[in-house]
């Protein structure tokens, strides 16, 4: 491993190791973190999705070679793998669910963060496909770098295919989490990723990232990407338009709970029959079979 590359662990690595890596290097390389069949489940599920979908309409940030489908827990049950993973999980619950003391009247108490999941995504990078503009995730956000001192999104980008640097392995530059917001990315900085199919990066929304470039003539680079967010930040995926109910109904439990079907934290109830109530227990409900118009008790 050269200086500027990430650190990569094991898969039976602790979620607290891995958090200390990430913090120090803004990103880390997850050897063998899911299985064959995990992945291959993916491909026979996802790729004639992405087969019958268009490339982006732009050569710079969508990418004119690029494919891209999201709404994936609707797509292939393996995606529930991913957002379950023990340890991916375990990272982002360390990162972003640091709580703050606010007071209930003259008494002090501990609000939680909490997280929730910001978006799916397919993503294969095609031959002679630029590199992406090297960016920062939470900047949807207008976060601001140190100012906030906390982070916003802790992402995962699971290779479905081999990554190499030839057929754009995400472009990752090691310690820019730590930079402030003056100083600009530059491409010569940022090193790509290099890991087997069934290894994952893990990242911060702070770090600079990209897609990188693919200079093959025939492979395609196949990756499958997800961000745990802070819970009271608006997703950039809209669930409630993604998926229909009967799809929210069949997911488990913490999948419905992390696409906002849950009014953890004061945040997302929906009032029924007077009372502030959560949308979890709606699922639950026959009666219940459409948003607004549809909620138990109204006209």
């Amino acid at each position: 491993m050269t200086k500027s590359e990430l650190a990569r662990l094991a898969s039976d690595t602790t979620p607290d190791t891995a958090v200390e890596v990430i913090l120090r290097d803004g990103g880390v390389i997850i050897e063998g973190l899911f299985d064959e069949a995990t992945i291959e489940g993916i491909k026979k599920d996802l790729d004639p999705v992405l087969d019958g979908v268009d490339t982006g309409l732009d050569e710079v940030f969508a990418g004119n070679r690029t494919k891209r489908a999201c709404g994936l827990f609707a797509r292939t049950e393996h995606m529930a793998t991913i957002a379950l993973n023990p340890l991916y999980r375990g990272v982002a619950e360390r990162i972003l669910d640091k709580p703050i003391a606010a007071h209930m009247g003259e008494e002090s108490v501990p609000f939680p963060a909490g997280m929730h999941i910001g978006g799916t995504m397919a993503i294969k990078i095609g031959p002679g496909q630029g590199s992406q503009p090297l960016h920062r995730d939470d900047s949807v956000w207008l976060w601001r770098h140190p100012t906030y001192q906390r982070e916003a999104r802790v992402q995962i980008m699971v290779a479905v295919s081999d990554f190499t640097a030839e057929n754009g392995g995400t472009l990752v530059i090691p310690g820019s989490h730590l930079w402030d917001d003056e100083r600009a990315p530059r491409l010569e900085e940022a090193v790509p990723t290099r890991m087997k199919a069934g290894s994952a990066l893990i990242w911060i929304g702070s770090t600079y990232h990209g897609g990188g470039r693919n200079i093959t003539s025939d492979e395609h680079r196949f990756g499958l990407s997800m961000g745990y967010d802070l819970a009271f930040l608006r997703p950039e995926e809209n669930h409630f338009l993604t998926y229909t109910l009967e799809q929210v109904r069949s997911f488990p439990e913490e999948i419905q709970r992390a696409l906002d079907w849950s009014s953890e934290h004061y945040v997302g109830w929906v009032e029924v029959g007077g009372q502030m109530s959560d949308p979890k227990d709606l699922l639950g409900r026959e009666d219940y079979t459409a948003v607004g118009a549809g909620l138990p008790g109204h006209l």
